[in-house]
């Protein structure tokens, strides 16, 4: 499952508005809102959910290695 924090850095690299975000994924933007203040875990659905959307959009979450988790664009078959 995705943090809060990968959720706000995947949403501004696609320059989406909460809403958007919210709209994509098909949940409440109070759901977004709350899940990257981190003031409330949203039903597990609703998290895959938004990760799906933004994984749709072209990011890809990169699962902590001791580095700490991170957040980039898919390489497209174009790059080399």
């Amino acid at each position: 499952m995705i943090s809060s924090e990968q959720c706000r850095g995947a949403r501004a690299m696609l320059g989406w508005s909460q809403g958007q975000l919210a709209d994509e994924a098909a949940v409440s933007r109070a759901t977004v809102v709350d899940f990257e203040r981190g003031t409330r875990v949203p039903h597990r659905n609703n998290v895959t959910a938004i990760q799906r959307a933004l994984e749709a959009a072209g990011i890809v979450f990169i699962p902590d290695n001791g580095g700490g988790p991170g957040v980039r664009f898919e390489k497209s078959s174009k790059q080399s």
